[in-house]
């Protein structure tokens, strides 16, 4: 659906209607433990700028594509849902984050 020239698409918790942002920064890191053991992702080794496709991804979410990534991203979380690196599955121990704030709606 768009909306003043914006892709609308429904919310998956509330029933309630999100943009969908054009574009997102996205950065691929290790999944490390600190000395406690707990989750720190670490420094980026890859980030970049995706860019919205305008369809849906197989996880219901936007798609997102650039540099070799494709990605689908929740637009009301910001959560990465599903994610490929230049063809094949991010590596085993990876995470993919939003670093950035969407640029433009």
């Amino acid at each position: 659906m768009r909306r003043g020239g914006r892709r609308v698409v429904p919310g998956h918790t509330l029933g309630i209607m999100t943009v969908t942002p054009r574009r997102h920064t996205v950065a691929l890191k290790p999944r490390l433990a600190d000395a406690e053991g707990r989750p720190d992702h670490g420094n980026s080794l890859r980030t970049v700028t995706v860019e919205a496709t305008g369809d849906l991804g197989v996880s219901g979410f936007p798609r997102y594509s650039g540099h070799g990534v494709q990605a689908e991203i929740d637009p009301r979380t910001g959560a990465v849902e599903a994610i490929t690196v230049d063809g094949g599955e991010l590596p085993y121990g990876w995470v993919a984050e939003v670093v950035s704030e969407p640029a433009e709606h």
